[in-house]
């Protein structure tokens, strides 16, 4: 976990918590690289504490996420979670009460929410991918909560590492404005 900026003044700031798996944590790029990062040298007004961590599913994110909230008190939070349930086949049941739970803790703690949505390649099959890829906007939907349609939306093959997963330091703009789009409303509030 990295708090991107720490300066005087700064529990006056507005907290922004990221809190995401691998692809908001900036894997295989450098720190100053990944799209939080970047977020904060746009905002500089803002406290960005990225709290995303590789490999984290939704349960994972489930057993961080209060004391996540009772230590930084974010104001707003983008929950970016789900790609490594759904990468691994998870239940869609189980993806979705996990993100609705998720949204909820954040919710009761007084902090706005962007949920960051997801698709899977076809690797389950159709059906599954469309049921995983209907979970974001049902719960944005239900919830009442913002929702940035796809992180990864924009990008093409030369966007990614070689592992074809991970963005490259080239796609990290292109996710930052795929959160922006939605996250923008939510910061002039």
């Amino acid at each position: 976990m990295v708090t991107l900026c720490l300066s005087h003044g700064a529990s006056a700031q507005t907290t922004v918590l990221i809190f995401g798996d691998s692809l908001s944590a900036g894997f295989g790029v450098a720190r100053e690289a990944a799209w939080p990062t970047l977020l904060q040298q746009q905002y500089p007004q803002l406290k960005i504490v990225n709290a995303s961590i590789s490999g984290e599913t939704t349960a994972g994110g489930l057993r961080r996420i209060d004391a996540q909230l009772a230590q930084f008190q974010p104001k707003i939070i983008v929950l970016a979670l789900g790609a490594n349930d759904g990468l691994r086949g998870g239940k869609i049941d189980d993806i979705e009460h996990n993100l609705n739970e998720l949204v909820r803790r954040c919710r009761a703690a007084h902090a706005e929410v962007l949920l960051v949505g997801m698709q899977l390649p076809p690797n389950y099959g159709l059906d599954y991918t469309a049921q995983f890829k209907a979970i974001f906007s049902k719960i944005a939907r239900q919830q009442q909560v913002k929702l940035a349609p796809f992180l990864l939306a924009g990008l093409n093959a030369e966007h990614y590492q070689a592992d074809n997963l991970h963005p490259n330091a080239a796609a990290q703009t292109i996710l930052l404005q795929n959160v922006l789009s939605s996250l923008k409303s939510m910061l002039k509030q």
